[in-house]
């Protein structure tokens, strides 16, 4: 019988922090892919060629799906498909790039066009097909609903012609090569029909069989990119016959005479529905990068336990992580990295409550700007974990590499974030009314450095005042010039957003903190969170004692308060780092997670073991 928290037996503290990251049902939710990634078929290999690890990817997403009960569930599930990332994501990325893009973009898509009982999806659920997605085009990212490429209704054959008119029209994605078996591809285009543009549609295509391109279709592949191996492309159609059921219907399409109609509104309503599944990939991005700042803190935190230097004259050798310098970077780490997935889960938890209204927006917003702002921090964590573990830590065979270029995919997947960023920006601006921010009413210092409270109100503090000079900038701008007001404002509103971040990230502790039972598990909670809180507070003291909401005496402390908070963070950094519920498997493979570490580098031959005398 498996335990679980609603058992007799008592929690542990570290299974109680597990709970706090992963959700109080972490067993049931991610027990599937803590056991999958345990098994051989996953554990690393040695070595390999780009060519050699992408079709290692494809097998095992095969293996993956064979290990399903049901591919249309899982796609179907959104927190599901997060936890595929975030377990996934630290130990193939190019498998979690190509997975991802098959159950969420592909997949997840036909089912929420209501294609289930009207195509036969059997090829794609047994993976005699690979689903992709192409939307970007060379010339349209961030604005792809200008993107060129057109499907013309041609009446005489009842279908669609699709056609690339330009360079700049071709697709830029990943995987549409022929690269690990047959590809079919929902691809977006431009429907036109009787010479009107009914805005972008998307269309069902076979693009590839297991050898090459079919008719048709161009696919080129692009040069080598940092990161993960997977087969980015550029794909091109010349004039490709579709049938007409190629086109996804929304319920609204032409009727048997193939006549479009498309009314107010309906071209931005059809496009955000046609790629509605960005959002369920952007909480698969945070829960991607969650997971792998979480694997490479971890490696981190061991390999600095187990790491001896020279001690003090006379002494003998001590763990590196002994050291302020070492661990205290790393305890800083470790409350970002438990702000990202508390964030994470709360931006999935808001998107799954609301359905529609101002709530969805935002729900979307927060969506938005948690992916771009743990995204950003996992690499701040990955590229400092890595650092810490010194040259051994550059070498593939550990592990970090692959993560620490990988992350800068996952910064520019589903939505650049400066772009989600500046949209969020936008939005907030508009939305906040001159004077009422909510700083206005508090009275100045009135708070104590040890009180989260107060520490989360100064978070919106800081929120208020970037806000409060975007708007003071924009309105300074002449009214008729747009771009030049959003130019004007674009700069303190974007910090304004990054500082909304926090604070939904502060709030996000509080609510875990407050869940928590009195004990050992909520202690260290409460001093990641004040650890996190203090440190953002302090890069931004200079404001908060210009406006009166710090003393000069705070300002003062705050230094010696992070220090304190940093100490007790870094006393219970393995127990912390044991919380991410990494299995010793996946630890197995990455020699410098483990105290034997040299022996990766012992020399058969080496005159240590050929057993030769020493010349002295």
């Amino acid at each position: 019988m498996t335990v679980t928290l609603t058992d007799t037996v008592p929690p542990s503290t570290t299974d109680l922090l597990t709970g706090v990251l992963l959700g109080p049902d972490f067993r049931r939710r991610h027990g599937f892919w803590q056991r999958l990634i345990s098994t051989e078929p996953f554990r690393r290999p040695p070595g390999g060629t780009p060519e050699e690890r992408l079709e290692r990817a494809y097998d095992r997403l095969r293996i993956l799906n064979r290990s399903l009960d049901s591919g249309a569930r899982l796609a179907a599930d959104p927190r599901a498909l997060a936890a595929l990332h975030a377990w996934l994501g630290p130990v193939d990325p190019a498998l979690t790039t190509v997975a991802g893009i098959h159950y969420n973009l592909f997949l997840g898509t036909l089912l929420d066009h209501d294609c289930v009982g009207r195509r036969d999806l059997s090829d794609y659920l047994t993976m005699r097909r690979i689903g992709t997605f192409l939307c970007t085009e060379v010339a349209h990212g961030n604005n792809a609903s200008a993107m060129e490429t057109t499907a013309t209704y041609d009446p005489e054959r009842d279908g669609f012609v699709l056609h690339t008119p330009n360079a700049g029209a071709q697709k830029f994605m990943p995987n549409t090569s022929p690269a690990g078996g047959a590809k079919s591809g929902l691809v977006a285009a431009r429907l036109v029909a009787d010479g009107a543009d009914h805005g972008v549609r998307l269309f069902l295509v076979p693009l590839t069989d297991e050898a090459q391109a079919l008719p048709g279709v161009r696919v080129r592949r692009l040069p080598a990119r940092m990161g993960s191996p997977v087969d980015h492309c550029l794909t091109s159609f010349d004039r490709l016959l579709l049938a007409r059921d190629a086109l996804l219907e929304s319920g609204e399409e032409g009727d048997t005479t193939g006549e479009f109609r498309t009314g107010p509104g309906d071209r931005r309503r059809r496009f955000l529905t046609s790629i509605g599944r960005v959002t369920p990939g952007r909480i698969s991005m945070s829960a991607c990068a969650a997971g792998s700042a979480r694997a490479t803190l971890a490696v981190a935190v061991r390999y600095g336990g187990h790491r001896l230097i020279s001690g003090a004259r006379g002494k003998p050798p001590v763990p590196v992580s002994t050291h302020r310098s070492h661990h205290g970077p790393l305890a800083s780490a470790m409350a970002t990295v438990f702000a990202m997935s508390l964030l994470y889960r709360r931006a999935q938890e808001r998107w799954e409550a609301c359905t529609d209204g101002d709530g969805r927006a935002e729900a979307g917003r927060l969506v938005d700007v948690a992916k771009a702002w743990i995204t950003w921090r996992a690499r701040d964590v990955i590229v400092e974990s890595r650092e810490r573990c010194g040259a051994q830590a550059l070498l593939e065979n550990n592990g970090m590499t692959e993560l620490v270029t990988g992350v800068e995919g996952a910064i520019t997947a589903e939505g650049d974030n400066i772009a989600l960023y500046a949209k969020a920006a936008a939005d907030m601006l508009l939305a906040a009314e001159p004077g009422g921010g909510e700083s206005a009413d508090r009275s100045p210092c009135a708070g104590d450095l040890a009180d989260p409270g107060f520490l989360g109100r100064l978070l919106g503090s800081v929120q208020d005042i970037w806000f409060a000079r975007a708007r003071a900038r924009a309105l300074r701008a002449p009214d008729a010039d747009l771009l030049g007001r959003w130019n004007a404002a674009s700069g303190p509103a974007l910090r304004g957003v990054e500082a909304w971040a926090y604070r939904q990230a502060a709030e996000a502790y509080a609510e875990a903190r407050a869940a928590l039972p009195e004990g050992a598990a909520r202690d260290r909670l409460g001093e990641l969170e004040r650890l996190f809180a203090v440190e953002w507070v302090a890069r931004n003291s200079g404001d908060l004692l210009a406006a009166g909401l710090l003393s000069g005496d705070q300002v003062d402390a705050l230094p010696e308060t992070a220090e304190e908070l940093i100490a007790a963070v870094a006393a219970h950094a393995p127990e912390l780092a044991a919380s991410f519920a990494l299995p010793e498997e996946v630890f197995a493979d990455w020699p410098i997670a483990g105290p034997g570490y040299a022996d990766a580098y012992d020399d058969p031959e080496g005159p240590w073991n050929t057993g030769r005398a020493d010349p002295r």
